[in-house]
């Protein structure tokens, strides 16, 4: 079924699929999105609710930001209108044990309540409080999610927690460094304890959003017929290669098990240490290679793209759309997903057409 701001979608559901299977279908994955030249007429956007909380929390506020920016979008090749109410973290695993969670116009955090010295003990007390404001917010956004997106776009399933970065927001990022050494084996029952509840609050929303999404989708934007989620770690970004592999790699396998696809946020250049073991991982079928703020585009590192290629992983990267014809003539385009944005419509739509011409699958 097409999609109103996403006329070809059945044709970009079977790349997803093509991509996911690692299969070459003509060019790279590319998505590139830009302001339509001629966007239908809406009604203007209200005014911005005058408190952070309302203005995470206001579902009919949401609809209209959802609505605004797609109907103005758009979406060529890979990219596809998607609808969220944010993830400033009011919807995730944290706020649900009970870690009071502040927000701000712009994003939110979580203060931490795990601070004994008996870090597993604690944490295995923990459960998911569903009697709580931010659990039955969530089940709403998504059951409204689903209603807004029919026919439309798809909903996001959410951005609710990931390996190692749940358990530092219990802990505090500090603490939880030193339980790394301290306490290694605790950290490790921890997080096993974790990625379970974490699957289990992914089924809860999977079988809200699946059927309006023929799959899934997160908050990476990537579509997946079956459950896909973008696995993560940036705690790992203070921590050796050796020490990931020992406390962080077997929980991340867990979730790739779980999980029909999965692509894993490779985020900031300390963490690319990291992307040997996680190439690895026999059911991870893509990894993404983001710099960080500050730092230069993924093409200059082109040695740790190339590792992920040679592994048989698919790689995501972020570039300009002037880096797309160089990126193309260094790495293959089997794989490759790029996600990029342009200035017009007529911009995105002559870089789609040359991608397809600069693309070659290099095995």
């Amino acid at each position: 079924m097409n999609l109103l701001y996403k006329p070809d979608w059945d044709e970009t559901k079977e790349r997803y699929r093509a991509f996911w299977a690692h299969e070459y279908f003509g060019r790279c994955a590319l998505a590139v999105s830009a302001p339509l030249d001629n966007p239908p007429d809406g009604p203007p956007l209200p005014p911005r609710p005058a408190t952070p909380y309302a203005r995470w929390t206001d579902l009919d506020y949401a609809a209209a930001c959802n609505d605004d920016h797609m109907r103005r979008t758009f979406y060529g090749g890979e990219a596809f209108p998607v609808w969220t109410v944010g993830y400033p973290g009011h919807t995730a695993i944290p706020a649900f044990l009970g870690c009071p969670t502040e927000l701000d116009f712009d994003t939110g955090w979580w203060n931490p309540i795990v601070k004994g010295e008996g870090l597993a003990e604690e944490v295995l007390k923990l459960r998911v409080d569903r009697t709580c404001a931010w659990w039955r917010f969530t089940l709403e956004a998504l059951r409204r999610a689903v209603r807004e997106s029919a026919g439309r776009c798809i909903p996001s399933i959410g951005a609710f927690g990931g390996c190692g970065d749940t358990l530092a927001a219990l802990r505090g990022t500090d603490r939880l460094l030193y339980d790394t050494v301290d306490r290694p084996e605790e950290v490790v029952a921890a997080e096993v304890y974790l990625m379970d509840m974490w699957c289990e609050v992914f089924e809860e929303f999977y079988r809200i959003v699946h059927p309006a999404s023929e799959g899934s989708t997160c908050w990476f934007g990537f579509w997946s017929p079956g459950k896909t989620y973008a696995a993560q770690n940036d705690f790992s970004y203070m921590i050796s290669p050796a020490m990931f592999r020992d406390l962080f790699l077997p929980i991340i396998e867990r979730q790739t098990r779980f999980l029909d696809h999965t692509v894993y946020h490779v985020d900031g250049i300390e963490a690319f240490a990291h992307v040997p073991a996680l190439c690895e991982l026999p059911r991870l079928q893509a990894i993404q290679i983001l710099p960080g703020a500050g730092k230069p585009s993924a093409l200059h590192y082109l040695n740790t793209l190339k590792t992920v290629q040679k592994a048989g992983k698919n790689l995501q990267i972020y570039l300009s759309p002037e880096e797309v014809q160089p990126a193309l003539e260094q790495l293959s385009a089997r794989g490759l997903f790029i996600s990029t944005w342009c200035r017009t419509e007529g911009e995105a739509r002559a870089l789609l057409a040359n991608a397809a011409r600069w693309s070659v699958d290099r095995g």
